[in-house]
C-alpha cells in the first residue's frame, strides 16, 4: 500500500489550482496538505514543480505580490514532507498522515536545516539554496536525485 489522497484532497487541489480556495484560509497546514497530494501523485522533483507553479499562479490570481513566494522554503517543506512520508507507514488522506506527523506543523522546522540569515535572504527566494546547518533527508523511493540533499 501507498499514501493516498481522498476526493477531498484532490478537491482541495483542484479548489488551490483554480484560485477558488480562499486566501484566508491558505494556512500552513493548507500548504503541507497540498505538497502531501501533489507527492501522492508525483516524484518530488515533479511534486516541487507543480506546487511552485500552483503557488505563484495563485498569488496572480488573487492579485497578491509575488514576492511572497519563497523559492527555498517551497522545495524545502516539499522535501520534508516527502521525508516524512517515507518513513511513516502509507495513509489513507492528507489528514490522516499530517495527523501522523505533528512534527511538520512546526513552522520553524527548516530553521534545523537553514540559518535565518540564509533561509531569509534574497538569494533564497528568488531560488531554492541547499540548507547549511544540516540536510534535508531524501529516499531512494521519492526522487531519482541521491538519498541526500545535494
Amino acid at each position: 500500500m501507498t499514501h493516498r489522497c481522498t476526493e477531498a484532497d484532490l478537491r482541495f487541489r483542484e479548489a488551490f489550482e483554480s484560485g477558488r480556495w480562499p486566501t484566508n484560509a491558505f494556512d500552513h497546514a493548507a500548504h503541507l496538505r497540498l505538497a502531501y497530494v501533489y507527492l501522492c501523485t508525483s516524484d518530488t522533483d515533479t511534486a516541487g514543480q507543480r506546487m511552485a507553479g500552483a503557488l505563484q499562479q495563485y498569488l496572480a490570481h488573487h492579485g497578491l505580490p509575488q514576492e511572497k513566494f519563497h523559492a527555498t522554503l517551497t522545495r524545502a517543506w516539499i522535501l520534508a514532507v516527502a521525508h516524512f512520508m517515507a518513513v511513516t507507514p502509507p495513509c489513507p488522506s492528507a489528514q490522516a498522515f499530517l495527523a501522523a506527523q505533528p512534527r511538520l506543523h512546526d513552522g520553524k522546522l527548516m530553521l534545523t536545516h537553514y540559518s535565518r540569515e540564509r533561509l531569509f535572504s534574497a538569494s533564497a527566494r528568488n531560488g531554492f539554496m541547499s540548507p547549511d546547518i544540516q540536510p534535508i533527508p531524501r529516499h531512494a523511493s521519492s526522487s531519482s536525485r541521491p538519498e541526500t540533499l545535494a
